[in-house]
């Protein structure tokens, strides 16, 4: 038992440690996407990368150097993709941003002409695209800081690995929660960010792509533009991808292409909504079995705090009030774990298993 001095004396060096951590963290609140991510593919790559340094006797070094050039191959096909289809039409905007404007103006009161519904008028509409054309330079100047979260990322991420048996032996040490329920707490943090680091982005890629087809079929100009953005609205369940596909299929409409957006219309209710829920509750069943509120939560507070990266760790965060109150009302009534306890692979006070 300590006495008063100790505990006085405790209390403060606490307090001092939370202090440092927090003002490092406010500083380094530009890098905390980086630093998030590192994070999460060095929970998704752990275990493949114990077994080869462990099982198969790989330097750690080299082993993580390894998955430093993988994930940089990964993350290097999707920002091209982006890259070769935003491009032309960043450069069209800043080459004559005038025309692009009265492009837009005229198709938007083109469809409320023909609709018989005035949403918005010229002049709104005018302010709006106004806005928009100057929030343009701001979102490319951002390049330098998704850059400098790229590098920090691989950079933590190399470190996480070469010492990531220390690493979680000491959080393991530290963590002031029974062994089960930080053990539960471990299996958790490892469920949710597989289902949402893998599961999430791999439904939205068979979204996007399916969307893209069938916008291919029914006309739709530059369909692979409309299918990307498509796939990147369909981080949000259920209504993420009606953003993209019921503005062109209205403008279809107007514009006189019936068939083809009577086609789309149904292609896009049928097929491209439908899986998602097919994809959801195979794969998502299969990684973490994430609820849709959680998902649309979880995103919603994520983006805002964290960033893009938010869309991993919002839901993650979310998922954690749960299991924290389990954990709660195991350390503090007594009561048993509703869950069987989890897999040894999850606790780190031994050598981890392959």
């Amino acid at each position: 038992m300590l006495n008063f001095n100790d505990r006085v004396r405790q209390v403060l060096l606490l307090a001092l440690i939370i202090l440092l951590i927090y003002l490092s963290l406010r500083e380094l609140k530009l890098f905390m996407p980086g630093l998030l991510g590192a994070i999460t593919l060095y929970i998704l790559s752990r275990a493949s990368y114990f077994q080869l340094v462990y099982t198969r006797k790989w330097k750690k070094g080299n082993a993580a150097f390894l998955y430093i050039i993988f994930y940089l191959l990964i993350l290097g096909v999707p920002v091209f993709a982006a890259v070769a289809l935003l491009s032309p039409k960043i450069s069209s905007v800043f080459s004559d941003p005038t025309a692009v404007i009265n492009n837009i103006k005229q198709a938007v009161m083109q469809v409320q002409a023909k609709a018989g519904v005035a949403i918005v008028t010229e002049k709104s509409l005018s302010n709006s695209l106004d806005q928009t054309i100057t929030f343009i330079p701001s979102l490319l100047n951002s390049t330098l800081n998704l850059v400098s979260n790229l590098i920090t990322m691989l950079f933590f991420l190399y470190y996480l690995l070469y010492h990531g048996k220390a690493v979680e032996m000491t959080l393991f040490k530290i963590i002031p929660l029974k062994d089960a329920n930080t053990s539960m707490l471990a299996s958790e943090t490892k469920k949710m960010v597989k289902a949402n680091a893998i599961g999430i982005p791999l439904i939205s890629i068979i979204q996007g792509l399916v969307a893209t087809l069938g916008y291919f079929i029914f006309g739709v100009h530059e369909f692979a533009l409309w299918g990307f953005f498509t796939g990147v609205f369909a981080f949000f369940p259920i209504i993420g991808t009606m953003v993209v596909w019921v503005p062109l299929v209205i403008y279809m409409y107007v514009t006189g292409e019936t068939w083809n957006a009577t086609g789309l219309l149904f292609y896009s209710l049928v097929v491209t909504g439908n899986i998602d829920y097919v994809a959801r509750i195979t794969i998502m069943k299969k990684m973490g079995n994430v609820h849709p509120v959680i998902t649309v939560l979880g995103v919603l507070i994520g983006l805002g705090l964290f960033g893009f990266i938010g869309l991993i760790f919002g839901p993650l965060l979310v998922s954690y009030i749960v299991v924290l109150f389990r954990i709660y009302m195991n350390e503090f009534t007594n009561q048993p774990l509703d869950e069987k306890k989890p897999d040894e692979s999850d606790v780190v006070n031994k050598e981890p298993k392959t």
